[in-house]
């Protein structure tokens, strides 16, 4: 569950505001921190707060790390068996000496194993890697990200017109649904799709759907999250929303799972169109963070008004405050949104505000097994 927010006192903050204050200044203080270093109490403390500084200065050589891994299909070719340097270098047109740096940095991050001499093997998050295929796609997709942050202060600015993320999501820059065309959509679409089942099982596990009777996924991309849901309950009717494009797209993918008789699709834009009636539980699957408030309400809203009485929104997506190893939700996501050009990652606490406001009501947030993947709250209408 997510933690509480703690309301303080004037008093209070007063007072919290002068300890760390004081905090502060000891931490800044050179002598303070060779004391630190030295002293055996806090040696450790002092030893994982130098690494954890060092993590965040050299976080884009990790990231740089693991992109180059990807690119080169690394771990895919070591899927099998172990391989020599030689070999590796082959495979990837570069000098012996280069692909020898490439694998010893990413056995340093454990994405590689170093096995015997000049031979390499997957690491444990090398191998967990390769059963998670939505990784290595949002990886390569970063490519986008890493460009437009290479300013990040004019980016926040609002200074950087390259906005290269941004195009890569389109109704980020034009909302209207008869603006985007299949080859606009196609790719974030094929992104979404890749990492949709790990999201799907985080979301499937905290909210069964075998009790309702008819879905309706709004935003729904090429259907994997209906696909899976219709894996899960067998029973269970399908709709999907999405712009025309998308829309397309997900005939297509749920034709070929053989859903064909199950499934409704439904193409419009949310911004200027009513959602299809006729489903008892509603999804907003990773779809509410990227939007703006505004739009949010607007959503919400009419989520609200396709419902029945006692309908059941479901709405999934990594959310602030978490818990659970979810600590790097509001750094990855304030960023990256911001590159974007809209949304911004929420607490379950305001997501319960907006959903009030749209007059949902027993309005829960769920347990998930990982919530950095995604969190789960439920809603009655």
């Amino acid at each position: 569950m997510p933690a509480a927010v703690r309301h303080e006192t004037p008093a209070a903050t007063r007072i919290s505001d002068r300890w760390r204050g004081w905090r502060d200044t000891l931490l800044a203080s050179a002598a303070f921190q060779r004391w630190a270093a030295a002293f055996p109490l806090t040696r450790p403390i002092a030893r994982r707060r130098a690494a954890e500084l060092f993590d965040l200065c050299a976080g884009f050589v990790y990231s740089q790390t693991l992109a180059a891994c990807v690119q080169l299909d690394l771990f895919e070719g070591l899927r099998a068996e172990p391989r020599d340097v030689a070999t590796l270098a082959s495979r990837a047109a570069m000098p012996p000496e280069a692909m020898t740096s490439l694998c010893e940095a990413a056995s340093a991050l454990q994405l590689l194993e170093r096995r015997g001499e000049a031979r390499y093997g997957l690491g444990p998050l090398g191998a967990a890697l390769l059963g998670n295929p939505g990784i290595a796609a949002m990886v390569r997709h970063h490519a986008a990200l890493y460009a437009d942050l290479g300013d990040p202060v004019a980016l926040l600015r609002g200074q950087d017109r390259a906005r290269r993320l941004a195009h890569y999501w389109p109704y980020a820059l034009d909302k209207r649904a008869d603006a985007l065309t299949h080859d606009n959509v196609a790719p974030y679409t094929a992104l979404m799709a890749a990492s949709q089942p790990m999201i799907a099982d985080v979301v499937l596990a905290a909210y069964p759907l075998t009790g309702h009777r008819c879905l309706l996924d709004v935003g729904g991309g090429d259907g994997s999250f209906l696909a899976a849901a219709a894996r899960a309950a067998p029973r269970l009717q399908l709709k999907l929303f999405d712009l025309p494009g998308v829309a397309a797209i997900a005939q297509e993918r749920l034709t070929g799972d053989g859903l064909a008789d199950r499934a409704t699709i439904s193409s419009g834009s949310f911004y200027d169109d009513p959602l299809p009636t006729g489903a008892d539980v509603i999804s907003l699957i990773r779809v509410v963070h990227d939007h703006d408030d505004e739009a949010v309400a607007r959503l919400l809203a009419k989520v609200r008004a396709a419902l029945p009485d006692n309908g059941v929104l479901l709405l999934g997506e990594p959310m602030r405050d978490a818990g659970g190893g979810a600590d790097g939700v509001s750094a990855y996501f304030e960023i990256y949104l911001r590159a974007m050009g809209q949304g911004r990652p929420r607490s379950a606490a305001r997501l319960r505000e907006l959903l009030n406001a749209a007059g949902f009501s027993q309005v829960r947030a769920l347990r998930t097994r990982i919530p950095l993947i995604a969190s789960v709250i439920v809603a009655k209408s």
